[in-house]
């Protein structure tokens, strides 16, 4: 999946993080976790290492990464382990976190690679290298940036914080150490979004290798900030999309 978003265009990666990374955990919720009730609880153990594995191996590689591309997919590959997670936590709690997240994580990995994008049409590179001190010369990007690393963060207030809370509460009921173990990648999602942000914003300007520098547009800025307002608003008032799979869940899965 990080090649696929290297070599896609924007609105390529936009579609990629935002709805076709949904179809697989979709399908798990909608058929097999319905129709395989005996075969989810026989693969527990093995579903639950894939998906510690997932978390902490992608974020540890996260932090390797010098393009920005690569950066927002490995961390997608991260929150994606963690929707899998909360689906096989076997409860409503785990599972209306997951679906939460799926919608928190196509928001705001979407309005991640749509800010990438823009700068790289600036720019014609994803390299990290090459930028520094953006604050100086983009303000509104480095504001709507902020706002979405928050979210990929999962920082009170956004919408992904909400998804892993409810996840994480959900495991918890289901198994104490699986819950301990994908908590630590909390850290680790926060190192390498505050070191994206901070290596990226903040800084001296770097004006080695490029000369003109244009903020976002009014269309861009419009975009973006959807991006935002979505995100924020999923986080301060969950209830708004919650009290929809109250009846819904219930409907679609039977716990023995």
């Amino acid at each position: 999946m990080p090649e696929a978003h290297v070599e896609a265009p924007t609105i390529g990666s936009v579609l990629l993080a935002g709805v076709l990374l949904k179809m697989g955990s979709y399908g798990l919720l909608r058929f097999v976790i319905p129709l395989f009730n005996d075969a989810n609880y026989f693969f527990l153990p093995f579903v639950y290492t894939l998906c510690i594995f997932g978390i902490v191996y992608t974020c540890c590689t996260t932090i390797r990464q010098v393009d920005l591309k690569k950066i927002i997919a490995y961390s997608s590959v991260s929150h994606m382990s963690f929707v899998i997670l909360g689906l096989f936590s076997v409860n409503i709690v785990g599972i209306a976190g997951s679906i939460f997240l799926m919608l928190s994580h196509g928001i705001v990995s979407g309005g991640l690679f749509f800010l990438v994008g823009c700068i790289y049409d600036r720019f014609k590179t994803r390299i990290l290298f090459y930028y520094s001190g953006l604050v100086n010369v983009m303000p509104l990007f480095a504001v709507l940036f902020f706002i979405l690393i928050l979210g990929n963060i999962s920082f009170p207030g956004t919408s992904g914080f909400v998804g892993e809370l409810l996840i994480l509460l959900g495991v918890f009921e289901t198994n104490l150490f699986v819950a301990m173990a994908s908590t630590f990648s909390i850290i680790l999602t926060a190192v390498y979004s505050i070191w994206l942000y901070n290596r990226l914003v903040f800084n001296k300007l770097n004006i080695a290798y490029f000369s003109v520098f244009q903020d976002l547009t009014k269309r861009e800025f419009y975009i973006g900030a959807i991006f935002c307002i979505l995100a924020l608003i999923l986080g301060i008032k969950p209830n708004t999309f919650l009290s929809l799979l109250d009846y819904s869940l219930y409907s679609i899965i039977e716990f023995k």
